[in-house]
């Protein structure tokens, strides 16, 4: 009786298998199928830049009143300098100027960097005075060469528009208005503002198409010409402060002298925040005093000033052909429409003396 039942489960196997498909075969097909760069990625590689994730957004509200804040001009003494006048969403972040224009169309000072992926930084300002976000963001509003407002009349103004004080009461469960709340907002908007999904972040993780053979070998110039000293992690950069000009001294146009402003010592005189290399396509001109026009210009500068080398034209060229892989995902959202001013909100002053 057993091998009965042996041999009738064995005729039974027999038969299901040879009527049910070869779920294995056909899975192995239809990823045979797949083109290379639709198939799922299994080997992250083991660099010294790691791929940037998506921003995980836990407060939805918060963000959409950071998102109004930050495109509000109205929080400028003008009416007409805002947030992203200086890091447009448009362009990468920046406003591809060597140095911004301010208030009665004052020239600053300095290269405005990119807010894109900026949550990452070390610090905020290229001599990181501002430890974080949050801080950064009452900056521009107080300065008297940027939007030239107070936090004082900030508040006013905002306290002045309904619509803003029903979502401050709504998001911070107040009904008054103060400068820690706003500048809380505006971080909260930024960290969103990340940028993930590069040709190089899907090479990271496994994709063997996802950058040619030029940008390869750009990236492994990028390494071996030791540039991965300063510019890692998933920003590539944006984690330590350098002098510019470890080699051969750098000859700025700004009058800017970096860290020692913030610490007092002398040893920190032209050290600068290292920038994120993140969309580094889009935020030109390049460095602090936005000197270097193009990325073959800036390429050059920092081989020789600060690595003592000197990149042949085929190098160089390859590795800007990196470089440009490192653009992600841009932003995209609907532009926010700001609440209506009330008959008691601050007029802007654009022409006052």
């Amino acid at each position: 009786m057993k091998l009965t039942t042996f041999l009738g489960a064995l005729t039974t196997l027999a038969v299901t298998t040879s009527c049910a498909p070869d779920t294995e075969q056909q899975n192995n097909s239809k990823s045979a199928q797949k083109p290379a760069a639709e198939q799922e990625v299994s080997v992250m590689r083991n660099e010294p830049v790691k791929p940037l994730e998506p921003a995980v957004i836990t407060d939805t509200a918060m963000v959409e009143l950071g998102k109004k804040l930050y495109f509000d001009p109205r929080l400028s003494l003008s009416g007409f300098i805002s947030c992203n006048s200086c890091h447009n969403l448009s362009m990468g972040g920046s406003d591809n100027l060597k140095s911004s224009i301010g208030h009665k169309w004052s020239r600053g000072p300095i290269n405005s960097p990119t807010v894109l992926n900026s949550n990452l930084n070390l610090a905020q300002f290229w001599d990181g005075r501002a430890k974080d976000l949050k801080e950064q963001a009452g900056g521009p509003i107080a300065n008297p060469g940027e939007m030239a407002f107070t936090h004082e009349l900030a508040v006013e103004l905002l306290q002045s528009i309904p619509g803003y004080v029903d979502e401050f009461h709504q998001v911070f469960a107040t009904t008054s208005i103060d400068i820690d709340q706003i500048t809380t907002a505006i971080a909260a908007f930024e960290e969103t503002l990340v940028t993930p999904d590069s040709r190089f972040d899907l090479w990271l993780k496994g994709d063997d198409t996802a950058i040619n053979e030029t940008e390869l070998k750009g990236y492994a110039l990028f390494k071996s010409s030791g540039c991965t000293a300063c510019h890692n992690g998933p920003a590539l950069g944006g984690n330590s402060f350098q002098k510019m000009g470890l080699v051969a001294p750098y000859e700025a146009t700004s009058p800017v002298e970096g860290r020692s402003a913030v610490t007092g010592k002398d040893a920190d005189r032209f050290s600068f925040k290292v920038p994120t290399l993140r969309n580094v396509e889009l935020t030109y001109p390049y460095f602090h005093d936005g000197e270097a026009e193009t990325l073959a210009e800036a390429v050059e500068i920092m081989g020789r000033i600060q690595l003592g080398r000197t990149f042949t034209e085929e190098e160089n060229e390859q590795i800007v052909a990196f470089l440009k892989t490192l653009t992600g995902t841009q932003p995209r959202m609907e532009l926010p429409l700001l609440p209506p001013s009330s008959d008691t909100t601050p007029r802007p002053d654009p022409f006052s003396d």
